[in-house]
């Protein structure tokens, strides 16, 4: 069954990376939210896709620069639509507390060069989350740096974790991946299959992004993909 993963929540309905985009998300049963995560100032792991506020908020500078106090000031809603004024930038632990128990997170971990030890930070939250709760997260982490993504294993090996790329992966590099992490999220271009059979063959799972049209997701289906990340969640549930 293919994985219906809903891009920065549902992204097409409802402004990114919020609780309305989340939230719509849930109410249409994706299967997983895709969420990115940066570091505030004060070192708080928050949940915008920028490196900058500039482009989801009323608000400008960088993620880094800024506390979470006067990140929690900006609007992250107005935008996308007057119908959305005043929706914040979350917390991780926000976002964990709301939905964990409800839906799988996966969960991008930006930049990773800006944030010195973010992959730890991520790690203790997460474990430090799940654990009073007794059970485990169905959360799965991924980033576009494989760097990032080997000390993560090192702190969390447990939790699935995955490279993302907008490029052609070489059979080379498909080793080194699969010796590291547990799945690859690639840009819909560029999925073969070929690298659909070699990547399940080195035991990697394959999602794609971002697919917002039916006839790619057939195509990518036929691939044999394991997973889609969407902004429009009701484009997997039509072929259902």
């Amino acid at each position: 069954m293919i994985l219906n993963i809903a891009h920065r929540g549902a992204s097409g309905y409802a402004p990114e990376n919020t609780f309305a985009a989340f939230d719509k998300a849930l109410e249409m049963n994706v299967d997983y939210i895709e969420l990115d995560v940066h570091l505030s100032k004060d070192d708080y792991l928050v949940v915008i896709h920028d490196a900058t506020v500039d482009r989801t908020t009323n608000g400008s500078g960088y993620v880094k620069d800024l506390t979470l106090e006067e990140l929690k000031q900006l609007d992250a809603g107005l935008w996308f639509s007057q119908e959305f004024k005043n929706q914040r930038i979350p917390t991780l632990l926000e976002v964990l507390e709301r939905y964990s128990n409800k839906v799988g997170l996966l969960i991008e971990v930006k930049n990773p060069i800006l944030y010195p030890n973010v992959e730890k930070k991520l790690a203790d939250e997460l474990h430090a989350f799940s654990k009073p709760i007794n059970h485990s997260l169905d959360v799965k982490v991924q980033s576009f740096s494989l760097h990032a993504m080997k000390k993560f294993k090192t702190y969390s090996p447990s939790i699935t974790s995955g490279v993302i790329l907008n490029r052609f992966v070489s059979y080379r590099e498909l080793v080194t991946i699969a010796e590291y992490t547990d799945f690859l999220t690639i840009h819909k271009t560029y999925i073969t299959s070929h690298l659909s059979i070699q990547a399940h063959q080195l035991g990697l799972k394959l999602f794609a992004w971002t697919v917002n049209d039916l006839n790619i997701l057939l195509y990518l289906l036929n691939l044999g993909i394991d997973g889609v990340i969407v902004d429009y969640p009701e484009l997997i549930q039509s072929i259902a």
